[in-house]
């Protein structure tokens, strides 16, 4: 198997979906000869051309509207935001007729269409470029919305995104974009979308997290095992819909959970994560859930995004405050 960074990886996915399937393309400002805002439609455009790999003005309500469109008539639309916070422009067209169009038509409509963003901080960005605003797209009924944490299953979730009947909102952490470097299989593979999974397996101690909080995650994972504590972390890898079995019973097991985000911490995953674990473990908690999250702020300017992003000293923190409890 080849390694390959996360770009690489949603590239092969694009390439594969467009290669097996006449009604998958992609649109999108610079997704053309550019090759995208980070190069992830890189040389598509030579290989299934001008008709299938769009290039459209900067215009994100019209990319969503048209990629709407699309859909409804049988296309399978993979729309590019070049960034997740300039998505908001095209929210209307998203949450009012993307995710509503099943539902609107009966079960007549569906939009098997795809909004790829990258998102999160971490790479020294400007305002609107470092954003994490999942749970806007979670809370909204009739999306999907994922998020990947490596290259391998960042091209598997995508395959999957693709060939979904339905809306997938799809982020991409592009702090993890060209982080490390991962084998990837050559031939198909998909993952299930809505599956979580168990990454480290420990006795004493979940950590929840996903997207770009991984990494950072399981090395306070690692620094935990020094000291004779055995963490598990789970990996979201969809936000909604959400799977809590896994998370669930981790915490049966443990006794004590740390959640990790870097969106800001009122009303976000860490939240909704919580409650699920009250309703559904309550009696095996001996101490209070944790959450490492970023701060009820615009994340602000590279001179202060350090100190905004959880890191793993923060991590750390919260593992001995809820084992200490």
């Amino acid at each position: 198997m080849a390694k390959m960074t996360m770009v690489q990886a949603l590239n092969l996915a694009l390439r594969q979906e467009m290669a097996k399937d006449d009604s998958v393309l992609i649109l999108g400002q610079d997704v053309g000869p550019d090759g995208g805002v980070f190069r992830v439609t890189d040389t598509l455009i030579d290989d299934f051309g001008p008709e299938r790999v769009i290039d459209t003005p900067l215009a994100e309500a019209a990319i969503a509207g048209m990629a709407i469109g699309m859909a409804v008539y049988g296309l399978k639309p993979v729309c590019e935001i070049q960034f997740s916070g300039f998505a908001y422009q095209n929210f209307h067209q998203i949450e009012n007729h993307a995710a509503r169009m099943r539902w609107r038509s009966q079960g007549r409509l569906n939009v098997p269409m795809v909004m790829r963003a990258p998102y999160g901080g971490g790479v020294r960005a400007l305002e609107h470029h470092s954003e994490s605003r999942e749970a806007y797209w979670a809370h909204t009924p009739g999306l999907k919305m994922v998020i990947p944490s490596g290259p391998r299953n960042a091209r598997a979730l995508l395959v999957a995104a693709i060939r979904d009947p339905d809306p997938v909102i799809f982020y991409e952490p592009k702090a993890l974009y060209r982080a490390f470097r991962e084998e990837v299989p050559e031939q198909e593979e998909s993952m299930e979308i809505g599956r979580s999974q168990c990454i480290r397996e420990g006795d004493d101690l979940t950590m929840i997290a996903y997207g770009a909080m991984i990494p950072p995650a399981m090395e306070a994972a690692k620094e935990l095992e020094k000291l004779g504590i055995s963490a598990e972390v789970i990996d979201l890898l969809t936000i909604s819909p959400l799977d809590d079995s896994v998370m669930i019973e981790s915490i049966k097991k443990t006794g004590h959970g740390v959640i990790v985000h870097e969106a800001p911490q009122s009303f976000g995953a860490g939240a909704e994560i919580i409650s699920r674990l009250m309703e559904g473990a309550f009696y095996y908690l001996e101490a209070p859930l944790v959450r490492v999250t970023g701060y009820d702020i615009i994340i602000p300017y590279f001179s202060r995004e350090k100190a905004y992003m959880p890191d793993v000293q923060r991590i750390l923190a919260a593992a001995r405050a809820t084992l200490n409890n």
